[in-house]
């Protein structure tokens, strides 16, 4: 009989850890993390990750598991992903996949082109040759050797055009050249059938949600959050010092801008956010064969009637 897996996509401030909590209880599933932020326990209230509260009443896999220090590729994180999917299967429980890093979501459906290992000198070139050239500059340099792979991305998109000038640099081959004739590496395990809810709320009303958000952060201990990471002296170049919101506390942190202002760029850095991770679920995540569901709104207990006949019907049709 096939694995049942349950994937819950949608922006940040959507409502989906609630609803992945809601459906956990009440199918005595396992969630497990998706976000690439939450893997890192520097940041529990930055990134808002489940409390102590919620991970006692359901397990909870893949949140804080890793040092702010430790690079997570998605590749790995598909790894420990499927490894927690078979667990949580071999235990009875449904395991409910919930995120909103697209990467990491089509990376675990459809996998990913097998792109060999970029070595550690070529990153520090990549980088710097960043650095030197200025983010315009470096898109026109690699649209020269890669026009197809630069023309889908946009001159402020840094880590993505870093990658793409990688993987040219190491392989001879742009990335887009790579995703198309290489066979992806495996994404869900064989004996895996894949079911997805995605939370698609009105621009306005997640905005709000973001807002809100943010201000109970700062109740909630914030700024010693950062502070005690930015104590650390990490490379800012590492994924965890990426996080939406950290680097405009760390701002204010250093006594360059007023915490009032910190507090504003944050949340408009997280609407920012919010409205690319729209734009990627709508235009981006392929669901293929998968069966679905579109939520056109934050998430609610009130839907939950209508969301677990879905899922019902899903695992009814098990075979």
């Amino acid at each position: 009989m096939d694995t049942p897996l349950v994937i819950i996509a949608g922006p940040t401030a959507s409502g989906k850890s609630g609803l992945a909590l809601a459906v956990a209880e009440k199918l005595d599933g396992s969630v497990i993390n998706a976000d690439s932020m939450q893997v890192y326990r520097d940041l529990a209230i930055l990134t808002s990750r489940p409390g102590a509260h919620e991970t006692a009443r359901v397990p909870h896999r893949l949140y804080g598991v890793l040092d702010g220090a430790s690079p997570c590729s998605a590749v790995r994180w598909r790894d420990m992903a499927r490894e927690e999917i078979s667990t949580a299967a071999g235990q009875g429980r449904l395991p409910v996949c919930v995120g909103g890093t697209g990467l990491y979501l089509r990376t675990l459906i459809r996998g990913l082109a097998a792109i060999p290992d970029i070595p550690e000198a070529v990153r520090h070139a990549a980088r710097a040759r960043h650095r030197e050239l200025g983010g315009e500059a470096f898109h026109g340099e690699l649209a020269a050797r890669d026009l197809e792979t630069a023309a889908r991305l946009h001159v402020n998109d840094r880590q993505r055009l870093i990658r793409a000038w990688e993987v040219l640099e190491a392989t001879g081959r742009g990335l887009s050249d790579w995703q198309k004739r290489h066979t992806p590496q495996e994404g869900l395990a064989a004996g895996v059938r894949s079911a997805m809810i995605v939370l698609m709320p009105p621009r306005e009303a997640l905005y709000g949600a973001c807002d809100e958000r943010f201000w109970r952060m700062m109740e909630d201990g914030l700024m010693d959050e950062v502070r005690a990471l930015d104590a650390r002296g990490l490379d800012p170049s590492l994924s965890v010092m990426k996080a939406v919101g950290l680097r405009e506390m760390l701002r204010h942190c250093h006594g360059e801008i007023s915490l009032e202002e910190a507090v504003s760029l944050a949340q408009r850095s997280t609407r920012r956010y919010a409205k690319r991770q729209m734009t990627w679920l709508r235009h981006q995540l392929d669901h293929g064969k998968m069966e679905s569901m579109i939520i056109e709104d934050l998430y609610e207990k009130t839907q939950l009637p209508e969301i677990f006949s879905f899922l019902h019907r899903f695992l009814l049709s098990q075979g």
